[in-house]
């Protein structure tokens, strides 16, 4: 079972994480979970969801999107810690894992991570990730990018983290918005080695 963080920020395209949490449990990860107080707002917006920081009910936030079995889910196993909470396991280099991502990842968060400042648990988990050489994925989703946004994705690269912004592609065809999510889930999954047939590869009949 691999064991995977998953960091979930303040930044718009909270579907995007909603929708690798459930596709990471149904290949049967075990998710550690954290979630900013802004994306929590931002679920509120664009998921239609009011949920509890501190009483986090998990089943509510992946039901809210798509309509895929929950039976599927249980197949993992997710933990959930206040982004407050250091004294969690992957507050630690000590907690091993076979990789991280910050799905949406936030400017804010982007820039805290260039520049080694570690506020929250997601820095500090994702500062972790970097200083033991594992994989850490950002995933930002904004436009347009300054300058400074686009130095500090460049010294997070040049420090070992992919950065894979939410960017889908068309060669598949999509033809909801669910394709152009499942697009950019399976390009996460590919870089954790995670299986799945969320969409059709270039070059595949």
């Amino acid at each position: 079972m691999k064991r995977i963080v998953v960091a979930i920020t303040g930044a718009s395209g909270s579907v995007y994480g909603v929708r690798l949490l459930q596709v990471l449990l149904s290949a049967g990860c075990d998710l550690h979970l954290t979630i900013s107080p802004a994306a929590f707002q931002v679920f509120q917006v664009e998921l239609g969801i009011n949920l509890s920081i501190e009483e986090f009910d998990s089943e509510r936030l992946l039901r809210s999107f798509g309509t895929e079995e929950s039976e599927k889910w249980q197949k993992g196993r997710l933990t959930y810690y206040s982004n407050h909470n250091y004294s969690a396991g992957i507050a630690s280099g000590s907690f091993r894992t076979e990789g991280m991502v910050i799905c949406p990842c936030s400017m804010g968060t982007l820039s805290s991570l260039a520049t080694g400042i570690s506020t929250n648990l997601t820095h500090r988990a994702a500062d972790v990730h970097l200083k033991e050489r594992r994989k850490l994925i950002v995933v930002p989703r904004e436009t347009p990018l300054g300058s400074i946004q686009l130095q500090n994705m460049k010294t997070l690269s040049d420090s070992g983290a992919v950065v894979l912004p939410a960017m889908p592609g068309f060669y598949h065809q999509p033809q909801t918005i669910s394709d152009l999510v499942d697009f950019v889930v399976c390009r996460i999954c590919d870089q954790l080695g995670v299986e799945t047939h969320l969409m059709k590869r270039w070059g595949e009949s």
